[in-house]
Order: C-alpha cells, then sequence, then structure tokens
C-alpha cells in the first residue's frame, strides 16, 4: 500500500478517534442550570397608559422593527394581551415584562431600571410559580439598574455572586431570562470583550458577549461556569429589535456597590474628577512624544472641579491611576467613579514630555454638565498658511466659552487645517502645546511649526474641548 495512502488513512482515524473527545469537551450547562434558575425571577410591571406606540422600557419595537419579526411574534407583540402592550393609543393600562434575580434571603431583587421605570405595580414570579408583589427601593438610571424588595417572601432562593474581575476573554457564560415573556430560558456563550465603553454610559464598563440576549432578558443574570452571577444583561446592539450577536451586561463588581448604596443611603455616589478627556490615537502619541497610543488626553479642565484643584491640565495624558495603567481613555472614567468622594487618587501624567505624579481628591459626580454655545466674531480677520482664517477672540465670547484667550476660526478652505478636522467656528488655545492667546501669537507659532511632523491643536468647540492633530 502505497505510503500516501497510509497517511490520509492515519489522519481520518485520528480525526473519527478525537472527535467524541472533543464533543467531551463542550460545556454541560444542564447542572448549572437546575442549581440557579430557582433565584431568577420574572418581573411583570403595570403603569398606566401612555400615548404614542411604547410598548415596553428599554428596547422599543417599532413598525418597521415588528415588520422583521415572524408573524407569531408580531401578533405576540400587538395583542392586547402582550405582556408589553397593546396597540397604539390603547388606553389598556401599559405593561412591561424583563428578568431580575434574588440576591439576599430578606428578598432583595436586582434588575434593570429600564424594566420598572414608571412602574405602578412590579409583580415578581419565581420559578415554583410564587407571585409576590415587590416594592421599589431605589434606582440608579447612571447604571440602569434597580433594586427591589420582595413583601413577605419566605424561604426565597438567592444566587451566588462573583467577581467580574477575574472574568477572562473566550471563557464560557450563560443566561437565564424570560425573552419575549418564555419564562426561564437559558442561553449560552462566550465573554467577547471586557471594560465596553458605550455612548450611552461611559462610568459602566460593560462585558461584552455573544449570548443571546432579547426583550425580557433584561435585568437577568449572566453566570459563569462556577454558577456565579458575573454580570446583569442590560443592552443589546441591534438593527432589528432582536439579538445580532452583540450584548452586553453591567459587571456584578459595579453593580453589587449600586445595590449596597441604595440599600443602605437611598442614593447613589460616584467619583468625580472634573475633566473632559478623549482617546489618544496614533498621530496624537507622536505629537506628545509617547511611543506607543495610551492613556487619556485631557482636553479641558473644569473650572472648580477637584482636577484644577488637584493640579491636572489640558493636555495632559493621565497614563496611571491609582497604580493601574490607562490602556483607553475609557478605561478612567469607571475607575474615578468607584472611587470613594473625599479620597486621594495618585495619578501619573505624561506633561511636556515628563511623566509627574499628582495627588488629586475626588469629588462627587454632579448630575448633569450643561455645555455653553460659541459663536462666531467679525472683526480684524487674518489669513494664515494652514489654510484658515482666524479672528480676536471677544471677551464676551471668551466668558461665555470659559477661556482666557484663544482666536476664532472664521473660515477654513484645503489645507492642513481642514484636513485636521478644525472647522469654522472652532475656538484655538494651543497649537503644538503652545498657547495661543492673540491673533500675533497664532501667527508665531505657525512660523515655528515643523514641517510633515504631527502637532496637536486644541480647539473648544460648542464650549468643549478637544485635541486635533494636523501635519502642516
Amino acid at each position: 500500500m502505497p505510503a500516501s495512502v497510509l497517511m490520509i488513512l492515519l489522519a481520518f482515524v485520528l480525526v473519527v478517534w478525537s472527535a467524541p473527545g472533543a464533543a467531551r469537551s463542550l460545556p454541560d450547562f444542564t447542572e448549572l442550570v437546575e442549581e440557579n434558575a430557582d433565584a431568577v425571577v420574572n418581573i411583570s410591571t403595570t403603569s398606566a397608559p401612555a400615548a404614542g406606540n411604547a410598548r415596553f422600557h428599554g428596547m422599543p419595537f417599532d413598525e418597521r422593527q415588528l415588520d422583521q419579526l415572524p408573524e407569531f411574534f408580531q401578533e405576540f407583540f400587538r395583542s392586547p394581551q402582550s405582556p408589553f402592550g397593546g396597540a397604539p393609543g390603547s388606553s389598556q393600562p401599559r405593561r412591561s415584562m424583563g428578568s431580575g434575580f434574588i440576591v439576599s434571603a430578606d428578598g432583595y431583587v436586582l434588575t434593570n431600571n429600564h424594566v420598572v421605570e414608571g412602574a405602578d405595580e412590579i409583580i415578581v414570579r419565581l420559578n415554583d410559580r410564587r407571585e409576590l408583589p415587590a416594592t421599589l427601593v431605589g434606582t440608579d438610571p447612571r447604571s440602569d439598574m434597580a433594586v427591589l424588595k420582595i413583601e413577605n417572601g419566605d424561604d426565597l432562593p438567592v444566587v451566588k455572586t462573583g467577581r467580574s474581575k477575574d472574568l477572562k476573554v473566550g471563557e464560557w457564560v450563560f443566561a437565564i431570562g424570560s425573552p419575549f415573556g418564555f419564562d426561564y430560558t437559558v442561553t449560552a456563550g462566550i465573554v467577547s470583550a471586557l471594560g465596553r465603553s458605550l455612548p450611552s454610559e461611559n462610568y459602566v464598563p460593560f462585558i461584552q458577549t455573544d449570548v443571546a440576549i432579547n426583550p425580557g432578558n433584561s435585568g437577568g443574570p449572566l453566570f459563569n461556569m462556577d454558577g456565579e452571577v458575573i454580570g446583569i444583561n442590560s443592552q443589546i446592539y441591534t438593527r432589528s429589535g432582536g439579538f445580532m450577536g452583540v450584548s452586553f451586561a453591567i459587571p456584578i463588581d459595579d453593580a453589587m456597590s449600586v445595590f449596597r448604596q441604595i440599600r443602605d443611603k437611598g442614593v447613589v455616589s460616584r467619583g468625580w474628577l472634573g475633566v473632559l478627556i478623549q482617546e489618544v490615537n496614533r498621530d496624537l502619541a507622536e505629537s506628545f512624544g509617547l511611543k506607543r497610543p495610551r492613556g487619556a488626553l485631557v482636553a479641558e479642565v473644569m473650572a472648580g472641579s477637584p482636577a484644577e484643584a488637584g493640579g491636572l491640565q489640558s493636555g495632559d495624558i493621565v497614563l496611571e491611576y491609582d497604580g493601574e495603567d490607562i490602556h483607553l481613555s475609557s478605561d478612567l472614567p469607571p475607575m474615578v467613579g468607584r472611587t470613594p468622594v473625599g479620597e486621594s487618587a495618585r495619578l501619573t501624567v505624561l506633561r511636556g514630555g515628563k511623566e509627574i505624579t499628582l495627588n488629586v481628591e475626588i469629588g462627587q459626580l454632579p448630575d448633569e454638565r450643561g455645555a455653553q454655545q460659541a459663536a462666531p466674531s467679525d472683526s480684524n480677520p487674518t489669513t494664515a498658511p494652514l489654510g484658515l482664517t482666524v479672528e480676536p477672540l471677544p471677551t464676551d465670547l471668551a466668558d461665555s466659552i470659559g477661556v482666557s484667550g484663544g482666536v476664532v476660526v472664521t473660515d477654513v478652505g484645503r489645507g492642513p487645517a481642514y484636513n485636521a478636522g478644525i472647522r469654522a467656528r472652532d475656538v484655538i488655545t494651543e497649537i503644538n502645546r503652545k498657547a495661543v492667546s492673540s491673533v500675533e501669537d497664532f501667527r508665531k507659532v505657525v512660523r515655528t511649526l515643523p514641517e510633515g511632523r504631527a502637532v496637536s491643536v486644541r480647539v473648544v468647540r460648542q464650549g468643549r474641548a478637544i485635541y486635533l492633530v494636523m501635519k502642516p
């Protein structure tokens, strides 16, 4: 028999022999589900009728999204008997459905804020078919969390909580919840990424998974293979209203901190630094003298903030926070948010090409920060060789946007400035880490710019400071 045929036969035997072993290596969730399903609850709420076509909180469908669902689900969601409400304009009470889990024997339940928001009545249904009324202890819309308390509950099952900071990308996880109202549905997948910052909330370092999460799963637990809750399923990325392979969970470390604050104090306090930050890309890293992109670039320090009191300046790049490396700018807000108000944090900062250490006393995060609008001036124009026209900054405009100097961009043509993203009505306050206080300062700095090398430009746009990179 030819050697080539023997090799083929040997390879076939190895594949057949290894297949059962490969199958045996896949995880078995049966015991884990049996051990933990009892502590997972279905949450239904009732509230007054609402105008419009809102059917439930958190992940609403519109008619176009409904049309993309199978016919059965279209009828399910449009039906007056649907747990997500009836037809638009209906006078029937509005209903919402989600998931949750019991974290203490005395009846505390964690879920999403959007599941119970605006509810007049909350009913918690257990796996043994008990239906118990619950009261809303408190909510934290910023993290989309709510804490409920089951009334008159006996013999309540409780989940085990793990540590989300021990999670690793690629490990198996599973969820139990009520997608589309189907109770105690189990789905599984892996951790796809950690520390995701979403536009809706940058103080929560979300866990990204490919576990199938759909409307109704909101507020349900995400388990690891030790049967411990390591996250609360909260959001999905979707263009259809249903699961598309990307879902996000609140890390249990952050969730339990919020829970304890709501339970003990009734409110949630987060640390606040008082800076506007942006990502350090390759060009910015080059212009600031970093060998590779890392850290959080401080674009603006808010007046009267802890950052200002601690000596932080615009143009600083925060490299470490209390000994933890800042790889992406999105790493910084959760670290600050977890710091107790009044405690001092040690920051390693790159300033002028040198690393320095600052100690900043962390303040309390305000509810909202407003942004002011900037308007251009119409006097004393001057044209610079970068392809833009600038004018002196009027005093009233400087006061309104909170800057002490700079020039206003009134026109931008094709050239380095346009390519960098500078636009009319921007206020330039710094170029190549040199302050620009007047048109004359602007001209002097521009004349000394290195040709063909990336330089940073600090602009204030609509009341917010950002750094752009320009190559003259």
